[in-house]
């Protein structure tokens, strides 16, 4: 990320600087709301597939990401996740503001904050 802060860096990036400096519970929180929106298709093509077992495993209706799920998920695959959800879902990111705002350590990291300025900037354009 660079230096000039949230309205020079994509979301999807702050995402992934998010995600690499999570703890494994909150990167597998993290990732919940980025596969909530998208199709078969898309979880089986972005980022290689890796999501699709973990989004397929349980049924449809029944996501929840595990901490073994994101074993070998990397920010790359998340900024990816990311970029694609940002296209299918309008929503994708208000779901994301809430699940770095419900944990502390998210939401309290510097990449969580600028992730946060970047998201409610978003809302707010979004919503003007």
């Amino acid at each position: 990320m660079d230096a000039l802060g949230p309205q020079d860096t994509s979301i999807p990036q702050l995402v992934g600087d998010v995600f690499d400096a999570a703890s494994a519970p909150d990167r597998a929180r993290l990732i919940e709301p980025l596969l909530r929106p998208l199709g078969i298709l898309s979880v089986v093509t972005v980022a290689g597939g890796i999501f699709a077992g973990l989004r397929l495993r349980g049924g449809w209706q029944e996501l929840q990401v595990r901490v073994e799920d994101i074993q070998q998920v990397c920010a790359s695959d998340v900024i990816a996740l990311a970029r694609h959800a940002e296209q299918i879902s309008v929503d994708v990111f208000d779901n994301l503001l809430r699940a770095v705002l419900a944990s502390p350590e998210l939401a309290g990291s510097a990449a969580g904050v600028l992730l946060l300025a970047a998201i409610v900037r978003q809302l707010v354009t979004r919503r003007a």
